[in-house]
């Protein structure tokens, strides 16, 4: 199938012909974290010694699969993919050294999903730094070349890694391994050290080198490099928008004060308190050269209604030391001779601001190494999510042809793995949120940032694509899978699931915004120990466990009603709103219509409109619906306001 280019025209996306579309996508997929071959996946024990080794060829799926995945897609009306790669699969034997046959595969992947009518965008992903440090993104010679030694960040206490924490023998939940919190990771030495130096070692270490160059430039051109060899596959695909600057970068110690355990939200930081042991810098500095550290725990207080201290962690009690033998700390000057509180905060005397001084120069570093491939290519940004949570917004001097491809989650549903419902309770915030429209009206107001944010970037706004957004089927301590299990084959077991996905999706209906659901895994399993294969996350939306057969299109799917929906997926002409209600299966579309640039499509899915829905249409157009495609094709007849109409067919 040959797609039309894409180009950005203000919060749209935009044919060449004038139409507008709508991206709805998906992440594809979570497993792609961990390598292919040996299968690495978090519940399965490893010491990562062979990590200059391993293969990535098979993640997302074989070659062999992808006809019946993509299909899948497909039908549940997905037009885009946010392709997920890692810099350690491309890279992972050696600066320098590309792993070619994988190259070979992620080519033909790439080609096959515009063969299928996705749009693709590449991200390159990560989860804190590494597989070694408790996360995924960064090929293990990294910690080597600037001299850490992540065989001993364990003992040391310097990161959080599953494999390494959990009872493999045991299996399922754990209080070694809580559920979703590899987060931690970024506090602590084993990340915070990798991306202070990634992306301001240049400030903050200059007179430290790797391979002759200061590590900033040395690690930043080495992962730019892998980015590149992509690029080089796939340019000549039109189908492929661009890529993701870098899955939720994390800023280190960058503008963090040298002491300061954050426990408590005050003027000076305001930033929100998160639950885990608050390290400062220099508890981290100090913990990497072998030092014994006490940290506060934070947790939430239920009769205070806030985050607060509850306890104490006492880290590296074995004074264990992470740099190896002959390797300095390159962050030695913020404690020598004195502790410099402001060490991270300034840039010789001038105050940093850590998104215009870092971010902005890395996105545009990305873009140049992008568009020297292919000079129309899309850059799909993002800051550091716990700063965007707080408010951040993208500053002045972010390239051309930017869209705003940050995340958004439930976070209350995410790290509690329950859906809280019809009442749900904040325990972060202490709010309390009462029946749907509750619920759905605060999602629209925090998503609702996320596009003031975009509308105002450069050049008259840019596209909002909420990169990764979900939910966790492992509700309720996988609820769902028990009865699975046992038989049950309704719609029930998913009624949390359908019901949170729908209050999502109507709140991205009302605001217009596009997306890509995190995620879908060929490789999940209904197993509160396996999931998507990663750290215990279970966010895909299909399931090998609940394969039905050849025969259903929707075989594998979980909670498939909650986001194969009716929407708009090209406009001819100005979008004004858009609302589906569930319930009814009755959807709304109005917009300007734009007449001679072709027709308005909207995905129509079977499993809503079974008998092919009844189509009103309110202005100069003729309507028709393709079951097959399950769309409706709505052609203007002339330049007007005009409301289209869907309903089930009676009877």
């Amino acid at each position: 199938m040959t797609l039309p280019r894409l180009a950005i025209d203000g919060l749209w996306f935009r044919e060449p012909s004038g139409r507008r579309v709508l991206l709805r996508g998906v992440n594809l997929g979570g497993d792609t974290k961990v390598p292919f071959t040996p299968d690495q996946r978090t519940n399965l024990p490893t010491d990562f010694a062979d990590h200059r080794t391993v293969s990535f060829v098979g993640r997302p799926f074989p070659l062999s699969e992808a006809a019946s995945h993509f299909r899948r897609l497909a039908h549940w009306g997905f037009n885009c993919l946010r392709l997920l790669t890692t810099w350690e699969a491309v890279e992972h034997a050696g600066p320098g050294e590309y792993d070619a046959a994988y190259l070979d595969y992620l080519t033909e992947i790439t080609r096959l999903a515009g063969e299928y009518g996705f749009y693709v965008f590449v991200d390159f992903h990560q989860d804190a730094w590494s597989r070694m440090s408790g996360g995924d993104g960064a090929p293990g010679w990294t910690f080597e070349e600037v001299g850490l030694d992540f065989t001993k960040f364990h003992a040391a206490d310097a990161t959080h890694v599953m494999q390494y924490k959990y009872d493999f023998a045991k299996g399922g939940r754990q209080d070694a391994y809580p559920q979703m919190t590899w987060s931690q990771n970024y506090r602590l030495p084993g990340n915070a050290i990798m991306w202070t130096l990634f992306f301001a070692g240049n400030a903050f270490a200059p007179g430290f080198h790797v391979r002759g160059q200061t590590a900033q430039d040395f690690l930043q051109g080495a992962y730019l490099g892998a980015m590149r060899a992509v690029a080089e596959r796939v340019g000549d695909m039109d189908h492929v928008l661009g890529f993701d600057t870098l899955n939720e970068p994390s800023l280190g110690w960058i503008g963090r004060k040298l002491s300061h355990q954050h426990v408590e939200r005050t003027p000076e930081h305001p930033e929100h308190v998160r639950p885990g042991a608050a390290w400062s810098p220099l508890d981290g500095l100090m913990a990497a050269l072998g030092e014994t550290r006490r940290i506060p725990v934070v947790g939430f207080d239920a009769a205070a209604m806030k985050m607060t201290a509850t306890g104490e962690l006492v880290a590296n009690p074995n004074g264990v030391k992470i740099w190896r033998e002959g390797a300095s700390d390159p962050f030695a000057a913020a404690y020598r001779d004195g502790l410099k509180e402001d060490y991270f905060q300034k840039d010789g005397v001038r105050a940093i601001d850590p998104e215009a001084d870092f971010m902005v120069p890395f996105f545009n570093r990305v873009a140049d190494t992008i568009r020297a491939i292919r000079q129309d290519w899309l850059v799909f940004a993002e800051m550091d999510p716990f700063k965007t949570f707080s408010g951040a917004t993208f500053p002045p001097g972010t390239p051309p042809d930017t869209v705003n491809a940050s995340h958004w989650y439930d976070v209350v549903t995410l790290t509690t793995k329950t859906f809280m419902f019809p009442v749900a309770f904040n325990p972060f915030s202490g709010r309390t949120l009462e029946g749907a429209d509750a619920i759905r009206n605060s999602y629209v107001n925090q998503l609702g940032r996320y596009k003031a944010m975009s509308e105002a970037m450069p050049g008259g706004g840019a596209p909002a694509l909420i990169g990764e957004f979900g939910i966790p089927y492992d509700l309720d301590e996988g609820a769902a899978y028990k009865a699975w299990a046992a038989g049950e084959r309704s719609a029930k077991p998913w009624a949390s699931h359908v019901q949170a996905l729908t209050l999502m999706y109507d709140a991205l209906d009302e605001l217009l915004l596009h997306s890509a659901q995190w995620n879908y895994t060929a490789s999940n399993r209904n197993d509160l120990a396996v999931g998507d294969g990663w750290n215990q996350e279970d966010l895909s939306i299909y399931s090998a466990d609940q394969a039905t057969g050849a025969d259903d299109p929707d075989s594998g799917g979980r909670a498939v009603e909650g986001f194969a929906r009716p929407y708009v997926r090209v406009w001819a002409g100005r979008p004004v709103a858009q609302k589906f209600d569930a319930a009814s299966g009755r959807f709304k579309a109005e917009l300007t219509v734009e007449q001679g640039i072709g027709d308005i499509e909207i995905y129509a899915p079977r499993r809503v409109y079974p008998g092919g829905p009844e189509i009103t249409v309110e202005g100069p157009g003729k309507a028709v619906y393709d079951a097959d495609a399950q769309l409706v094709r709505v052609t203007p007849k002339a330049d007007a306001l005009m409301i289209i109409r869907l309903a089930p067919a009676k009877g």
